[in-house]
């Protein structure tokens, strides 16, 4: 049985003077108080009540212990009341990690107007494209893309996002347009090194089925930009997020291959360590970042 549980209840029963009373406080039957009391004083060693057909009556240990009861009652009481003030008020600092590019473009942009509503906060922003272990490295939040099958993180859902293939015109004329996943075996691809989500191939649906295709190419890098770059420069083709082409895309500068095998969605999402309470920053953030993502026009550059 609960110590707390016992705890209360020896101080109800001597505040109440009796088991039906207390019981009655507590929404349980008489007997079930009698066996907490009994239940304390077994693992105490001591008697703290007298029982008898004239009601209850305080052991002199009973007298001392009761009120050493209430005085650590009253210090968990408090204690919770600070911790629950705690995840309701919105301060302190903040640690986030975001892959580079959309972090600079899709966080760290947004950091002013979450500082500005919560003068309070610090914000740490961790900036790269390798997956951030959370518990070792300290981070409170991390922006994912795609899908993340971590059992320890808890997921919410920022924005939807889809992966495309592109490349510029002037590579399509020269090279032909694939019809088929399985042409870019022919086709020079740009590639994200190790680290940067691609090592299972790029992947496109077949009907109820998703499959992957094992590209290759003559540059590789880390970095998402750069590889955009790559690509509108005519290098060879990509398979990037529809946040960081689309306006390359409306632009005309780079044009989508094999839309009619693009994989499911890959969707923008916050992370962070599952755990019994999650501090109120953490939510503050995720909120802050979601109204920022469903603002009409943003992703067009228009908001």
């Amino acid at each position: 049985m609960d110590r707390h549980v016992q705890l209360r209840s020896f101080v109800l029963i001597a505040d109440k003077g009796g088991f039906a009373a207390a019981a009655a406080v507590e929404g349980v039957t008489p007997v079930v108080m009698g066996r907490r009391l009994s239940a304390l004083e077994d693992r105490l060693g001591v008697r703290l009540m007298h029982r008898s057909t004239r009601g209850l009556r305080l052991t002199e240990v009973g007298v001392e212990f009761l009120e050493r009861c209430r005085s650590t009652l009253r210090d968990f009481d408090d204690l919770e009341h600070s911790i629950a003030a705690s995840r309701r008020a919105v301060g302190g600092r903040l640690v986030v990690s975001a892959p580079a590019g959309f972090g600079r473009r899709h966080v760290a942009a947004h950091a002013p107007a979450f500082l500005a509503a919560y003068p309070q906060m610090q914000l740490t922003l961790q900036l790269t494209d390798s997956l951030v272990d959370l518990a070792r490295e300290r981070v409170d939040l991390a922006i994912r893309i795609g899908p993340v099958n971590d059992p320890n993180l808890v997921v919410a859902r920022l924005a939807p996002n889809r992966r495309v293939v592109c490349g510029s015109p002037a590579y399509l004329a020269a090279h032909g347009v694939p019809q088929q996943p399985e042409e870019l075996l022919r086709h020079n691809c740009l590639t994200l090194a190790a680290g940067g989500g691609q090592q299972r191939g790029w992947m496109f649906r077949r009907g109820d089925e998703e499959a992957a295709v094992q590209v290759s190419g003559t540059l590789s890098c880390s970095d998402g930009e750069l590889l955009t770059e790559w690509m509108i420069a005519g290098l060879g083709l990509g398979w990037r997020s529809i946040w960081e082409v689309r306006p390359a895309l409306a632009q005309g500068t780079l044009t989508s291959v094999l839309d009619d095998y693009a994989a499911g969605e890959y969707p923008i999402q916050a992370v962070y360590p599952a755990q019994r309470y999650v501090p109120a920053k953490v939510h503050a953030f995720i909120e802050h970042l979601r109204a920022c993502y469903a603002r009409p026009g943003y992703w067009d550059g228009t908001a």
